[in-house]
């Protein structure tokens, strides 16, 4: 079931509406057309209580700002692009310097997290569009973007992504949900256990940009592949874990197919909630929310450093600069697709 609520106004008057997309075992979803971004979640936990378990805000005017992109939908490229430039067809397109000399989530302001989306529903989906034309901060093509969450019986949220361009692009999108299985308002989630399937991930510089080399996760605070309580290694004397003040890594996803399979699970203990995540891409960003300024969330909560963790299944960084990773390259005769699902049940 789909319902919806105005949740406020653009600067322009525009009317930004909050979409509930919900099951019959309660379990709902809430998006919004401004970022086609992810507001709340609500899961029930091991006794019956129902949990929002992502943080956000209460109002829209917080949304405007989001220096943590809480929920959003980040495009047309997310993670961090080396020199904030990149080649296709012998032209150079520059981006914007908004980290470290490097481009970071296409640009903080004008980023299709900070959109305004038209909206189409069904009974158990929202699908959100948004066009983005040639040269806009910087991406060459004239480009329409679609985001479907659909909502399922099985407790799934389905996240679809799909764009097409009419001149060669790069396109790598993502979903920037901050999740906390304990509820969004539960502070540190060091006592989460998280498992990964990747024998390897993408060794960082110190610019927090992808190296280009493949380091084995075996015998290192990195080897997820068990469930590992996240507070066991994330303070470890660990040259990665050092530049990142954390987990803040590309996983590279042990996958049999190009197909969308389960690529990493989530368990609170104290809750009982478990999320699985799949997906058909090849990488996923393990962040541990290390740079959150302490601000007020939803329902007047803390949020601060590592009170949250972040799955955003993606091409790999600066996958655009470094020809022997996937290349999320797409144009006329390549549309964009690509899906990810966030599977909850309790243990």
């Amino acid at each position: 079931m789909v319902t919806k609520k105005e949740f406020g106004k653009m600067a322009d008057g525009r009317v930004v509406n909050l979409y509930s997309i919900s099951n019959s075992r309660g379990f709902q979803a809430d998006v919004m057309n401004y970022g086609a971004i992810l507001v709340n979640l609500f899961v029930t936990d091991k006794n019956g209580d129902k949990k929002d378990v992502v943080l956000g805000y209460d109002n829209l005017e917080d949304y405007f700002e989001n220096a943590c992109f809480f929920g959003a939908t980040v495009a047309p490229s997310c993670n961090r692009i080396k020199g904030a430039k990149f080649e296709l067809d012998g032209v150079t397109y520059h981006l914007d310097v908004n980290e470290n000399g490097n481009n970071l989530h296409s640009h903080r302001e004008k980023g299709l997290h900070k959109a305004f989306w038209e909206t189409e529903t069904t009974e158990d989906s929202v699908t959100f569009t948004c066009f983005a034309p040639d040269g806009e901060i910087g991406f060459p093509g004239n480009r329409t973007f679609h985001v479907t969450y659909t909502v399922t019986e099985e407790n799934e949220l389905c996240i679809h992504y799909a764009a097409d361009s009419d001149k060669l692009t790069m396109i790598n999108m993502t979903s920037h949900s901050y999740f906390n299985l304990a509820g969004h308002e539960s502070g540190y989630i060091g006592a989460e256990r998280i498992r990964i399937k990747a024998d390897q991930y993408l060794e960082l510089e110190p610019d927090s940009v992808p190296s280009g080399k493949y380091l084995d996760v075996e015998g290192t605070p990195m080897d997820l592949r068990e469930f590992t309580v996240i507070n066991d290694h994330i303070d470890d004397d660990f040259e990665q874990l050092k530049l990142a003040h954390g987990y803040d890594h590309n996983y590279v996803l042990c996958k049999e197919t190009d197909g969308v399979e389960e690529i990493a699970e989530v368990v609170d203990d104290k809750t009982g909630i478990r999320m699985t995540v799949s997906t058909d891409l090849p990488g996923v960003q393990f962040y541990t929310a290390n740079f959150i300024t302490t601000h007020t969330g939803k329902n007047g909560a803390t949020y601060a450093d590592r009170y949250a963790l972040c799955l955003e299944t993606q091409y790999y960084p600066n996958a655009i600069n470094e020809p022997k990773f996937p290349q999320p390259v797409f144009g006329p005769d390549k549309p964009y697709a690509a899906t990810t699902v966030f599977k909850f049940d309790t243990v």
